[in-house]
């Protein structure tokens, strides 16, 4: 009865599955696409057009060429230019506009991005024109950088496709440690850095060097940047022993260039023909290479003789003076004060001199010495009051600096001289 009742039942379910099924209909439902929006608006509602100045160019003709009268272009260019000065708009630099999407196509917002980051914003669609100042949001991340220097600073960064606006910011820290005119091949580098990035993959600048790493002929140099909570404006960067990298005075007048000639007692000059002394230091760089004064103080002298040529002196403090000679273009005059490492002045050739240098001159007590010989004061020591949180602080940046590993170097020739010089590219 049971074995009946099993038969009946798979018979039926055969029975009823090859019945007809009624069609079921799949409901689509459109995909609506995200809006788009930049520089704060919804693109979808304007006509987009992207484009970069050209030359000879201005924001009037940018408009008429988008279909707005004269009249209003005159409204638009008066009533912004507390904000946004219309004719600071630079070639090559990009826009973009905003117009209708009705027959008349008519431009309602001048977008001007000056750089990466910054954006200016000329709103005129409605009866009130409006213009701001804005930056786009950027994310900051912790990098991490390093080399081994074959030939110059720049030529290691370049290699690895780093900024080069970060071999300037770590020469900058090292200027008063390391002499860049005579670095050394095999050199090495380590740096951790801030990256500035939009959307979080487009990269637009460097931000603080927090720690560095360099071995200038041999000897390690580290550098923590330390900004003390207790002491106003203290923010300097140290060694690993707390010391101040900082000094009174810049080893060289120039960033990049080579020592073309030292301070001699009994130089033979070819261009007198005699023996004379040379009571300075010639750095040569190309015609043009900015010139910087080697610490604060006080423009005393801003002038030009037959021997000097265009020339600056400045007076530091009792004890010291320095003096920049053959200048193609001074940049400040008697009684401009002065700060360690601001443009004073630029390579030249004037005065007596057979190419493009500065003659870099150093008064100690009234005599002058040898720049590259003396001891030069360091800036004001860490107070011992800070030194324990400062040794704590670096711990972790100096953990992370030692385990930065350099990249492979191809090998490479062997080359009789070890020591190089950095010149400007």
């Amino acid at each position: 009865m049971f074995k009946n009742i099993v038969i009946i039942l798979f018979i039926s379910s055969l029975f009823f599955s090859c019945q007809p099924k009624e069609k079921q209909i799949a409901e689509i439902k459109p995909i609506i696409p995200e809006p788009i929006f930049e520089f704060g608006y919804n693109l979808d509602k304007f006509k987009v057009i992207k484009d970069t100045i050209r030359q000879d160019e201005t924001l009037g003709l940018i408009l008429d060429r988008h279909h707005v009268g004269y009249p209003t272009i005159y409204n638009i260019v008066n009533q912004v230019k507390d904000s946004f000065d219309v004719r600071k708009i630079k070639v090559g630099k990009p826009y973009t506009i905003l117009s209708k999407k009705d027959s008349t196509q008519e431009a309602q917002v001048f977008i001007y991005q000056p750089n990466a980051v910054d954006y200016a914003v000329i709103d005129f669609k409605d009866s009130l024109i409006t213009a701001s100042n804005n930056k786009k949001p950027t994310a900051m991340r912790i990098e991490t950088a390093s080399g081994i220097i074959k030939s110059s600073l720049f030529e290691s960064f370049e290699q690895q496709g780093l900024n080069p606006i970060l071999a300037l910011d770590l020469s900058d820290i090292y200027a008063w440690t390391i002499d860049f005119q005579r670095i050394y091949k095999n050199d090495k580098f380590k740096v951790l850095y801030e990256q500035k990035y939009i959307n979080d993959s487009i990269p637009v600048g460097i931000g603080k060097i927090h720690a560095a790493f360099f071995e200038n002929n041999g000897t390690p140099f580290y550098a923590f940047n330390y900004v003390a909570d207790s002491i106003k404006g203290f923010d300097e960067y140290f060694d690993d022993e707390s010391r101040n990298l900082r000094k009174a005075f810049l080893k060289s007048p120039i960033k990049f260039g080579r020592i073309s000639s030292r301070y001699n007692m009994r130089r033979y000059i070819k261009l007198y023909g005699r023996v004379k002394p040379h009571l300075g230091t010639d750095f040569a760089a190309p015609i043009g290479t900015p010139i910087l004064s080697t610490a604060n103080g006080t423009v005393i002298k801003s002038s030009y003789t037959r021997g000097n040529g265009n020339y600056v002196k400045v007076k530091h403090n009792a004890a010291y003076s320095t003096q920049y000679l053959h200048m193609k273009k001074r940049a400040v005059k008697v009684g401009d004060i002065v700060k360690q490492g601001q443009v004073i002045g630029y390579i030249g050739m004037t005065g007596s001199t057979s190419g493009p240098h500065v003659c870099y001159r150093f008064w100690k007590n009234g005599k002058q010495v040898d720049a590259l010989r003396e001891k030069l004061p360091a800036a004001k020591p860490m107070p011992d009051s800070i030194k324990p949180h400062y040794f704590e602080f670096i711990v972790p940046f100096k953990k992370q600096l030692d385990t930065i590993k350099y990249p492979v170097m191809e090998p490479e020739k062997e080359i009789d001289s070890l020591e190089y010089t950095i010149t400007e590219h």
